[in-house]
């Protein structure tokens, strides 16, 4: 399905709250793919740019600077990089003479998506079938890694982030007038943009520590 008779089927699959709770725990168990799950989730990039980051790409004020030659769109993209994504870099295994981030082999980028997908798949599954009367009647809708980009760019418009913003963040070129005179670089505005995704996606995963902040609130 997605193809027929000359015509694509735009995809339109988002996670939904349920999901990234579920999603979320899980994804320290997977090492390295686990930690691309995360930084699609993140940086809202793609899967290709991710998995290929380098750590020269990254400079000593934080911000990962993709290089037009590995960026769909021909130009390089600038993404100011949140302390959870930091901390995500820092905690991968350093490889002698491999500059590669997220590597298995510390010679080439990680690659065994297809597997380490259905083995996330499985644990989802496992996760949303636990303590339900009758899991026969718990499914997983189907979802690709891609969809996690489509997540982000709504999770940001739910943080307040403006769509052109967002389009921004993700890379997109800006049609019309505004793309072809506009040449202002939003750095600031992505990096809200980026901290606001963050920070919603932490109240999302993590319900008890936004219950725990409200009750601190409310007693002060």
């Amino acid at each position: 399905k997605g193809m027929e008779k000359g015509k694509v089927t735009k995809r339109q699959r988002v996670l939904s709250d349920e999901e990234l709770r579920i999603l979320w725990p899980l994804l320290p168990a997977f090492g390295v793919f686990g930690s691309i799950v995360e930084l699609l989730l993140l940086t809202a990039q793609r899967k290709g740019e991710v998995s290929a980051m380098a750590r020269a790409e990254i400079g000593q004020d934080g911000v990962w600077t993709i290089p037009a030659e590995r960026y769909k769109t021909g130009l390089p993209n600038v993404v100011p990089l949140t302390s959870k994504v930091q901390n995500v870099i820092d905690r991968q295994k350093k490889y002698e003479g491999c500059d590669l981030v997220f590597t298995t082999s510390g010679t080439t980028e990680f690659s065994g998506f297809g597997k380490s997908k259905q083995r996330l798949d499985e644990a989802m599954l496992v996760a949303m079938q636990a303590g339900v009367s009758d899991p026969e009647k718990i499914h997983l809708t189907p979802w690709r890694l891609h969809d996690l980009r489509r997540t982000a760019k709504t999770l940001m418009q739910r943080a307040g982030v403006r769509p052109d913003i967002s389009e921004r963040v993700l890379g997109h070129v800006i049609a019309g007038v505004a793309g072809t005179y506009d040449r202002y670089d939003y750095f600031e505005e992505k990096r809200d943009a980026l901290e606001r995704l963050s920070n919603l996606l932490d109240r999302i995963v993590n319900p008890s520590a936004v219950d725990a902040i409200t009750a601190r609130m409310a007693a002060e």
